[in-house]
C-alpha cells in the first residue's frame, strides 16, 4: 500500500520544482519571441495630425526600422481628442511588438486633462526610445520693443493683463510651458488659447498678440528674418540652434519646459522584443542624415533607453500634473 508522504520538505521541494518548470517554460517562450519577432508588418500608431513632431518623427524612422526588421512598418495617423482615444486602445492591444506608438509630451498631460483617460502612462507601456527633445523659445513681436526676457516680464507687469500672450491650444505644451513661466515670474496677462499653433503665429507675426512659446523648429526662419524676437528657450541650456538666446533658466533657475518624441509599446510585451525595437531604433538615429533631418526639425536625438525614458514619464507625469492642478489649468 502506497503512504501519501507527509514531509513538509517534500511538499517545499515539489513547489519549488513546479515554480522552476514554470519559469524555464517562460523564459523559453521569450526566447522564441525574441529569436523570431517579427515575422509579420507591424503597425506604428501615431495618435496625432500628420505633419506634426510626431507624424514626422515617425515617418523619419520608420522605413529605416522596417529595412533593418526585415517586415513593414505601417504608419496609422488616428487623430481623436488630443490622441487620448488611439492611446486607450493601444493600452489594451496584446503585448506582442507588433503594435507600437509614438507619442509626444501630451501622454503624460492627457490624463490630467481629459475625463475620458483610461491609461496610466507609467503602467500600460512600455518604453521604447526617447526619440528626441526639443526645446521651445519663448518669442515676441518687434513692436513690443524687448530684447531679453527680463525685459518682457517688467513689460507684463507694467501692462497687466493689457498685454496678450497667444498659446497654440489649452491643453498643448506651449500653454503648459507659459503656466509654469508666469508662475516662476509673478505675472498675469492676457492668454488667448488658439486652436493649432498655425494660427497663433500667424496672429503674432501680424501683432494681434505679444509672444508665445512655439517649438524652435517652426520659428527659425521667423527669427532670421527679424520678424520675431527670441527671448528665451526653454530648455536648461542654451540650444546650439539658437546659441545667442540665453535659457529662460539663466534668469529664472529650475526653469525648464521640453517637449520630446518617445517610442512606446503595449506593457506586456516580452522584455527582449522591446530591447530589439531599442537596439533597431537606436541604430537608425545613430545616422547622421537622420539626426540632420531632426536637427532641421529643431529638435536634438536622444536615442534614451527604455529605463531612460521611462523614467522622464515618471517625472513629467508628477511634474506636470502639479503645474495643472496648482494652475487650475482646464481645456475651456
Amino acid at each position: 500500500m502506497n503512504v501519501p508522504s507527509t514531509n513538509p520538505c517534500s511538499a517545499v521541494l515539489r513547489r519549488a520544482l513546479r515554480c522552476l518548470s514554470g519559469c524555464a517554460v517562460a523564459l523559453v517562450c521569450a526566447g522564441a519571441t525574441a529569436q523570431d519577432y517579427p515575422t509579420r508588418a507591424i503597425r506604428l500608431i501615431v495618435p496625432n495630425s500628420p505633419g506634426g513632431a510626431t507624424d514626422t518623427a515617425a515617418r523619419l524612422v520608420a522605413p529605416l526600422m522596417a529595412e533593418r526588421l526585415r517586415q513593414p512598418i505601417v504608419i496609422e495617423n488616428r487623430v481623436s481628442a488630443g490622441g487620448v482615444t488611439a492611446t486607450n486602445a493601444i493600452a489594451q492591444t496584446p503585448g506582442d511588438g507588433y503594435t507600437l506608438l509614438m507619442v509626444f509630451d501630451s501622454f503624460t498631460t492627457n490624463p490630467w486633462l481629459f475625463p475620458n483617460v483610461q491609461y496610466d502612462p507609467v503602467r500600460d507601456f512600455a518604453p521604447v526610445t526617447l526619440v528626441a527633445y526639443a526645446a521651445q523659445v519663448f518669442v515676441a513681436h518687434p513692436s513690443l520693443g524687448v530684447r531679453t526676457i527680463d525685459d518682457w516680464v517688467r513689460l507684463a507687469r507694467n501692462r497687466g493683463t493689457a498685454l496678450a500672450v497667444a498659446t497654440a491650444g489649452a491643453g498643448t505644451s506651449s500653454r503648459l510651458s507659459f503656466e509654469l513661466f508666469r508662475q516662476a515670474a509673478g505675472i498675469e496677462p492676457t492668454v488667448v488659447h488658439y486652436k493649432g499653433g498655425s494660427p497663433a503665429l500667424n496672429d503674432l507675426l501680424g501683432g494681434q498678440v505679444g509672444a508665445m512659446f512655439v517649438n524652435l523648429g517652426l520659428v527659425l526662419p521667423h527669427l532670421r528674418n527679424g520678424h520675431l524676437i527670441a527671448l528665451g528657450v526653454s530648455s536648461p541650456r542654451r540650444t546650439s540652434l539658437l546659441p545667442e538666446t540665453p535659457a529662460i533658466a539663466e534668469s529664472h533657475p529650475g526653469f525648464e519646459a521640453l517637449t520630446w518624441v518617445g517610442l512606446l509599446t503595449q506593457a506586456q510585451t516580452p522584455r527582449p522584443v522591446v530591447e530589439q525595437l531599442h537596439a533597431t531604433l537606436s541604430a537608425v538615429l545613430a545616422l547622421p542624415a537622420v539626426r540632420e533631418k531632426f536637427s532641421l526639425q529643431g529638435s536634438e536625438v536622444i536615442a534614451g533607453g527604455p529605463e531612460e525614458f521611462a523614467a522622464l514619464i515618471r517625472r513629467e507625469y508628477t511634474r506636470w500634473g502639479r503645474v495643472i492642478r496648482e494652475r487650475r489649468v482646464t481645456l475651456d
